[in-house]
């Protein structure tokens, strides 16, 4: 029956108690494998931590990961990248076994020392639960696009407890220059009550201390500016160097599980050439000190350099913590420079790296206020615009689409789906 102008609200009411029931429902599951997740990197991390003779078995952890994966995983090897094809484009659920799969390659890849993240397990694992609804739901093509997204969302949000940054990001990751704001309510519903479902399981989220700000004025604004800058071009690198690394295994080793087992012991050799593991596993003792204290300026290179290791090899996990020390290491390097206090700029740091290299910048402008207090609001959105035009529209996700330029130019066509950020399918 058509919609009137008597049936719409009931149809709006309908509309919105669907989306509650499910947005919840996807966000008890995401945020449950989270805290699962979570409670597993930490018993990895100790154990690492305590035993570190545990890195000259990353070769081997990284043959078994990646024959699991050659094996088993070759439909759901795109990870992230699987998500956003098919929020796009959809053609068929997530296999569910992208969970399992991805959180057990993330926990070896941790407890024996490869340079990853959890944020992309963490959402890998949120989209594949959440589309396993849509034969249970019997969902169109435009539902599961919505679904997806929740998905999403809650994974982020669960993970890092930001739950406006994770639904901002679900909507903002898709496409550069253009936000599925039709998904807004369920990626939010489902972000907020992922986060609370992770924290009623007992998580813990790291807490940064930027310390005090300085007033909002001309030198700060340029400064923060400058520095947002130098965040987008290390985003950038990060990004082309992740995916040439990876291309260049996939053209010279034909056989998969060989590439993370090469890619593991150039790790576990670097790692006792250098004499220290700050540069390996999520680094977060060495984040929380980049807030605290002045540290080696070269500490943003060693991550960034274990981690396009890592990633470029076939280890699974994330790249948004490793980004996150990146960011935080450089902007306590670049804080003396600038006559800025470290505590800030280590905390800009850390999200405008990542925005840089994801092409999310209204996200970790959101992520900044949630981690760090509204205050540092202004300022994290000056180096979050900076790094997302420096950065230009390379990406560590390369399904993500262009739909306008960040000239301000649509695409050829106008379409979101008419440029890929692709710098690895050549």
């Amino acid at each position: 029956m058509p919609e009137t102008e008597h049936t719409r609200p009931l149809a709006l009411l309908t509309h919105t108690a669907k989306w509650l029931l499910l947005a919840c429902a996807v966000a008890a599951l995401a945020g449950t494998a989270s805290a699962a997740f979570l409670f597993a990197l930490d018993w990895a991390t100790e154990t690492r931590s305590a035993n570190r003779w545990l890195i000259w078995l990353l070769p081997l952890a990284g043959f078994a990961v990646g024959w699991v994966y050659w094996r088993f995983g070759q439909s759901v090897e795109a990870g992230n990248n699987l998500l956003i094809d098919e929020i796009h484009d959809p053609k068929r659920v997530v296999p569910l076994r992208l969970a399992p799969m991805i959180l057990g390659g993330t926990v070896l890849s941790h407890l024996f020392g490869a340079s990853v993240g959890r944020e992309g397990t963490a959402v890998q694992m949120g989209g594949a639960l959440a589309d396993q609804l849509t034969h249970l739901c019997r969902l169109d093509r435009a539902d599961r696009r919505t679904i997806l997204m929740a998905g999403i969302a809650a994974g982020f949000a669960s993970v890092f407890g930001t739950p406006l940054a994770g639904a901002v990001f679900a909507l903002e990751v898709l496409a550069l220059g253009r936000l599925r704001a039709d998904a807004f309510m369920p990626c939010v519903v489902a972000a907020v009550v992922a986060d609370q479902v992770g924290q009623m399981w007992g998580v813990h989220h790291t807490h940064y201390a930027t310390g005090s700000l300085p007033a909002i004025g001309i030198w700060p604004l340029l400064a923060v500016a400058g520095a947002g800058a130098v965040f987008g071009l290390t985003g950038q690198a990060f990004a082309k160097a992740t995916h040439a690394v990876s291309g260049f295994m996939k053209r010279h080793i034909a056989y998969p599980p060989l590439r993370p087992l090469l890619g593991g012991t150039l790790v576990a050799c670097a790692v006792w050439a250098v004499g220290t593991d700050r540069y390996i596993g999520l680094g977060i003792p060495t984040i929380v000190d980049a807030f605290a204290q002045p540290l080696p300026a070269w500490d943003f290179l060693g991550k960034l350099a274990f981690t396009i290791a890592s990633l470029g090899s076939g280890f699974k996990g994330g790249e948004v913590t490793p980004l996150f020390y990146i960011g935080a290491t450089l902007g306590n390097a670049l804080a003396p420079v600038l006559n800025l206090p470290i505590g800030m700029l280590a905390g800009i740091g850390l999200v405008a790296v990542f925005a840089g290299a994801s092409n999310t910048p209204i996200a970790c402008t959101l992520m900044a206020m949630e981690l760090f207090g509204p205050g540092i609001g202004v300022f994290a959105g000056v180096a979050c615009a900076m790094s997302y035009v420096c950065s230009g529209h390379a990406g560590i996700y390369h399904a993500q689409r262009v739909s306008h330029l960040k000239t301000g130019q649509p695409t050829a066509t106008n379409k979101e789906n008419s440029l890929k950020v692709n710098t690895e399918k050549r």
